[in-house]
């Protein structure tokens, strides 16, 4: 089956310099459009956020990306490879918009979990550390998911992604449920990536502050199109505002119904 794979994707050109594109891809639920010929693409080490208002197709996106829903047309490549391909994968961490894990697990066996997952060793001291950089305390780790709070949830699964060392991390609303201390130390290690150019971040929002703190690079997404993707400050520029919050509104507010 293996070598089947490879002889199917043989001619496929591998790009050296992109982590994600997307190429014309549309994707319908029944008579709705959720991502009208979507084209961009993400240089590696950069950190893109994609930000939308609720149902934009912000999600649909990231599914779609990662072979959880068939697109209509269209091709989608991760690091090179056809979206479709399971080794492409293997290269990335990912955390789903609804993140709950296994209620029956303790946080320490989920992370013992994700790193076998992941190909990582588990190690007390990476782990502890971790949990210091994400505000969650040790006694979750004996703790059995059920007992989780929301916030300390998002914080486990944020820990798994960041303990699996991929080079390409794939959050949806990766803030979400986290309360304002968590939140600042989750960006500011985010940060330390981002400067330390050795990561792909590729990230959904509704939240222009965090894209504003964060990101190389914005991509505006709203009824299933791109609307706009470049920098804060040109998206800025474009609009004539002088906040993101703003240029979003205004960029928006140009689309015909």
């Amino acid at each position: 089956m293996l070598a089947l794979e490879r002889l199917k994707y043989r001619h496929w050109k591998y790009d050296k310099l992109h982590a994600l594109r997307f190429t014309n891809v549309t994707k319908h639920y029944g008579t709705q459009c959720v991502l009208d010929d979507l084209a961009f693409a993400i240089p590696r080490n950069e950190f893109f956020g994609l930000v939308g208002v609720n149902g934009a197709g912000k999600s649909t996106c990231i599914k779609a990306l990662l072979d959880f829903c068939e697109i209509d047309t269209g091709t989608m490549e991760i690091l090179g490879y056809p979206h479709q391909d399971i080794h492409a994968r293997a290269a990335l961490a990912f955390l789903p918009e609804q993140f709950l894990p296994p209620y029956y697990l303790t946080g320490k066996e989920f992370l013992r979990y994700m790193a076998r997952l992941h190909g990582q060793p588990y190690r007390d001291d990476d782990v502890f550390g971790m949990l210091n950089h994400l505000d969650l305390t040790p006694a979750a780790l004996a703790k059995p998911v059920r007992q989780h709070s929301k916030g300390m949830a998002q914080k486990l699964g944020l820990a798994a992604c960041f303990l699996s060392r991929k080079p390409l991390l794939v959050l949806d609303e990766p803030l979400s449920g986290l309360d304002p201390k968590a939140r600042l130390l989750v960006k500011r290690y985010l940060t330390d990536l981002r400067l330390a150019g050795t990561h792909t971040l590729f990230f959904s929002t509704h939240l222009l502050s965090d894209v504003e703190a964060l990101c190389d690079r914005l991509g505006i997404l709203h009824e299933g199109r791109l609307l706009f993707a470049g920098t804060p400050e040109a998206c800025r520029a474009r609009y004539g505002a002088h906040t993101l919050e703003d240029a979003f509104f205004r960029c928006i507010s140009t689309v015909s119904h």
